[in-house]
């Protein structure tokens, strides 16, 4: 029998005493890759199958206070998770210089989190906390999509960001570019003309023996 690939998820998360919520979701993963997360949830058979070990029969006595014992001094309550996601969510801005990629990937993963704690967000309302938090740059952005009224999901959104700024930056440079070419061609007349000022100056002067 092939080992569950997803146990490496187990192996690279354990329990540590801080992280009961985490550790109980990626146990259910695991257990549900193999068809057996109802163990987590349903109660347990009161006898294991003829030819069952010692072993076995100690480890099904033990399993219900186990989880118990864990869910009573371990568990963080839905409602203090959900407090903490809300706010990072509502907090977090794209940084300067960072990939609107990189934060889309952020903003998705914890509209994620408050799914999953049943916030009663609808799409439209992500949509605009995601658009708050972009930084001044995109608002050109912002401005042709609710003008437009646009109806995207989140995915196509970042998707749309994305491509936004790679067309801005294509045509940053440039402009730089033509500012620094102005620049230099100033600076070279300013130059040119503060050399005549001073050769006239020296024209004009007239020594005494």
């Amino acid at each position: 029998m092939s080992k569950n690939p997803l146990t490496l998820i187990m192996d690279t998360n354990k329990f540590n005493g801080t992280n009961y919520n985490d550790w109980l979701r990626n146990l259910r993963i695991v257990l549900n890759f193999e068809n057996q997360g109802y163990v987590l949830d349903k109660p347990l058979p009161t006898a294991l199958p003829e030819g069952s070990s010692q072993e076995e029969r100690v480890t099904l006595d033990d399993v219900p206070s186990i989880m118990l014992c864990m869910k009573e001094v371990y568990a963080v309550p839905d409602r203090h998770i959900r407090y903490v996601v809300i706010k990072e969510f509502l907090g977090t801005k794209m940084a300067k210089r960072s990939s609107v990629q990189s934060h889309g990937v952020k903003m998705l993963s914890l509209v994620k989190k408050l799914e999953d704690l049943k916030v009663g967000f609808d799409n439209d309302t992500y949509i605009d906390m995601i658009l708050q938090s972009l930084p001044p740059s995109y608002d050109p952005f912002i401005i042709n999509y609710n003008m437009n009224g646009l109806e995207k999901s989140i995915h196509e959104l970042i998707h749309m960001l994305v491509q936004y700024e790679a067309t801005t930056h294509k045509s940053t440079p440039a402009v730089l570019v033509a500012e620094a070419s102005t620049s230099k061609a100033k600076g070279k007349r300013q130059e040119g003309r503060m050399l005549k000022k001073e050769e006239g100056k020296g024209k004009g002067y007239r020594g005494h023996c």
